[in-house]
């Protein structure tokens, strides 16, 4: 499964590691061998000694995971050790519902760091935002945790309580508490927006493909050939399966390649290419992202941008370039190991730097402006009555206090909703654009 952590068993990797190493020269194979189990007995004797002098008794079990989750972790930020009951917690996110809080994080600067919260879980609920750093839980550091130690911290009985502190920008520390539920995703959501379809993925799972097959039949049930263009919404989509964000980017592609793989050998390499047949029939399609949209989603965007099908609006990307395979260690638990790094069709890798959008538009509130007190033709004395309005359509004069409508507060944004300016402006280019078009046409 890919994705966009006791002595006897490290020996047994080590031997494999010689037996790939074939063919160096004799000489040098002994000096490798030799410093390899030079390094062993290093652990070895550290392993003792803490089994031996630690200030509480440790389980063998303990250390030995402990060991090759630092093994895992010092590699990378995505590379880490699964508990067998990670694993299989891991396994069920994947199939569309776990327990938890709802959020997807990463490890920075030794801080667990939100990558996105997930729509409609406790952690979207109570506010948390792409970019966040969880300092404490329950008031204790996350500081010296490793990832995974901090995830299983998180999850826990639903119903129950867990309080954050959050480090957000320039904003002094807050703390906020979420109360654990069963999270289950609905990878998909979509709804007409007059004459525009409007799809959301918020992350790749088993269910992705199917549910973006079920989006496009009932936009076209709806629409049908009045259905002039799709916004496709990758925002805090914190990605999943590497075979759905493939699938999907093929779904809107006749051709070409989707993505490529480079792994540490040459023979490893892959190249996914498109077949023919696109989904929504050559329909323009704007492609949103942020900051939390990352892996899958910047392989959707990517493709898409690429090959010119979608025109990309938001802001960047988050920038994780990598694969990670799932290796299930039998008897234990898995690990997840980076295996390669992906590429977009025209060779660009956006490791640490993300996708930039064709179209630059910050998240932005609207708030509503009362022109209640502005004056207009009809407040002047004297002015002209419209002979083609009855009475009763008159104009009213809109100075009058009472007559004024009283300021309606700004809702807060959500994405999808009627007050999201990105959205807004994605909608608003693709009703531009079939209007031009259909200018030139006539």
């Amino acid at each position: 499964m890919k994705y966009l952590s006791r002595i006897a068993l490290a020996t047994s990797v080590v031997a494999i590691g010689l037996y790939a190493a074939g063919t160096i020269a004799p000489m040098a194979q002994t000096g490798q061998r030799s410093e390899t189990y030079r390094q062993l007995n290093l652990f070895g004797e550290v392993f003792e000694r803490v089994r031996a002098d630690y200030v509480e008794e440790v389980t063998d079990e303990k250390l030995v995971e402990s060991e090759i989750n630092g093994m895992l972790t010092a590699l990378d930020p995505h590379s880490g050790y699964l508990t067998a009951k990670s694993y299989q917690d891991m396994q069920v996110q994947t199939r569309g519902e776990f327990g938890g809080l709802g959020i997807e994080v990463t490890m920075e600067q030794g801080l667990v760091k939100v990558v996105s919260p997930i729509d409609e879980t406790p952690a979207f609920r109570a506010g948390l935002q792409p970019g966040d750093f969880i300092t404490h839980l329950d008031g204790e550091q996350v500081l010296g945790l490793t990832l995974a130690e901090a995830v299983e911290r998180m999850r826990g009985r639903v119903g129950s309580e867990i309080k954050l502190t959050i480090r957000r920008a320039a904003q002094e520390p807050f703390e906020v508490t979420i109360k654990r539920d069963v999270i289950r995703i609905r990878s998909v959501r979509s709804r007409a927006i007059d004459n525009i379809g409007y799809i959301r993925i918020t992350t790749f799972n088993e269910q992705t493909q199917s549910g973006l097959e079920k989006a496009i039949a009932d936009l076209r049930a709806e629409k049908g050939k009045d259905l002039i263009g799709i916004v496709l919404d990758l925002r805090n989509n914190p990605g999943g399966l590497l075979d759905q964000a493939i699938s999907v980017s093929d779904s809107f592609l006749n051709q070409g390649e989707i993505v490529s793989t480079r792994g540490r050998r040459t023979e490893d390499s892959q190249r996914f290419n498109a077949k023919s047949g696109d989904i929504a029939d050559g329909l323009p399609i704007v492609a949103l992202i942020n900051g939390g949209s990352a892996s899958a989603s910047e392989i959707v965007a990517g493709a898409l941008q690429d090959h010119k099908r979608a025109l990309v609006l938001g802001t960047k990307s988050f920038g994780k370039g990598s694969v990670q395979t799932i290796i299930p260690l039998p008897g234990h638990g898995a690990m997840r190991l980076t295996t390669a790094r992906y590429y977009t069709p025209s060779g660009r890798s956006i490791q640490a730097v993300g996708i930039e959008p064709d179209l630059q538009v910050p998240a932005a509130r609207i708030d509503l402006i009362d022109e209640s007190k502005r004056r207009s033709e009809a407040d002047l004395r004297g002015a002209l009555n419209n002979d083609t309005l009855k009475p009763q359509q008159a104009p009213a004069n809109q100075n009058d206090p009472a007559a004024a409508p009283a300021p309606e507060a700004a809702p807060a944004p959500t994405l999808g909703d009627d007050n999201d300016y990105q959205l807004i402006r994605a909608v608003d280019l693709l009703r531009g654009l079939h209007m031009f078009n259909k200018r030139a046409v006539n």
